[in-house]
């Protein structure tokens, strides 16, 4: 039995909670995938996997070897990336994670690190908050970018916080007419004005739907959107479109600035100011990988980039 392949299994079947799929993301069949978790219950002696006519969980035995694969394949990959950088090379991946509303900013920070680091290959997620913080705690994930107002009051595991920007907001909606030039920064628009128009919202199981919420509540004007969606890119093509308009953090309406069709006005009354941050697991030796992330963060092209395409986005 190959120990490191069959923990590699067990990791998978946990992330997707199907046999057929945790096969199918391990590149093998799915009898292999069950033969190797009987093997691993052989090997310790005790069942791990709850088995019925589908998936059924772990046992607290299984749940034991699970956090035992999790720390050994991260102390693999970690031992892996050691070697390479011995032999004169960084060579490895690093797995990290953004709320959706915070991708372009995570993005633009994987592609600085593969320039500085071209043996790094980032992996770049789009999750909600409950999934980054999962992941974050099983080490399926090294480095996150969300809200880290939540650390302490949502997540299990004890983390470690780099702040970023403070997300601003801004409604946004077509232009008319068009700008000469890229996209128009309007002038300040209230949240009770906001809220008299369709809007296109994420849906309510997102960290951000619940912010906006919060703020249209403060202003006395809940609203009911024309439109919900779990992708900020329907956000933004359903204002291309013309129908809806929607209300988009900084970070996202700086990918917007050659858009000449499309306006974004600053929300006020509240002022509306929510902290983002990179985030690791406290108490995890970092893989190289991941300690050339951390350094790039406090870099002056790094913090430069960060603060002209996040927050306050007004010219």
């Amino acid at each position: 039995m190959n120990l490191l392949a069959s923990m590699r299994y067990l990791v998978a079947l946990h992330q997707y909670r199907h046999f057929g799929r945790a096969a199918q993301a391990c590149h093998i069949t799915q009898p292999a995938l069950s033969n190797a978790l009987r093997a691993l219950e052989k090997e310790f002696g005790a069942v791990i996997v709850r088995r019925g006519r589908a998936y059924a969980g772990l046992t607290p035995e299984g749940t034991q070897v699970l956090h035992t694969a999790q720390r050994m394949l991260h102390e693999h990959e970690r031992l892996r990336q050691d070697i390479s950088a011995s032999a004169g090379r960084l060579r490895g991946t690093l797995r990290m994670a953004a709320v959706p509303t915070a991708i372009p900013i995570l993005t633009r920070f994987a592609a600085m690190l593969f320039t500085r680091q071209p043996g790094i290959t980032p992996v770049v997620l789009s999750t909600s908050s409950q999934e980054l913080e999962t992941g974050l705690e099983d080490l399926s994930l090294e480095l996150a970018l969300g809200y880290t107002e939540r650390m302490g009051r949502e997540s299990r595991a004890r983390l470690l916080a780099w702040a970023q920007y403070a997300e601003h907001y801004y409604f946004v909606r077509r232009a008319a007419p068009a700008a000469q030039e890229g996209l128009r920064i309007g002038p300040a628009l209230s949240w009770a004005e906001a809220s008299r128009h369709p809007l296109c919202l994420l849906t309510p199981d997102m960290h951000n739907r619940a912010l906006i919420d919060q703020a249209f509540l403060a202003a006395g004007a809940p609203v009911s959107p024309a439109l919900q969606t779990n992708s900020v890119l329907s956000l933004v093509l359903s204002v291309a479109g013309g129908g809806v308009c929607s209300i988009l953090p900084g970070a996202m309406v700086a990918t917007l600035r050659g858009h000449r069709e499309l306006e974004a006005l600053p929300l006020t009354g509240p002022e509306v100011r929510t902290p983002i941050g990179f985030m690791t697991q406290a108490g995890v030796q970092p893989t190289r990988a991941l300690q050339a992330a951390l350094d790039l963060l406090a870099d002056p092209d790094w913090v430069r980039q960060c603060g002209e395409n996040a927050g306050d986005i007004t010219p």
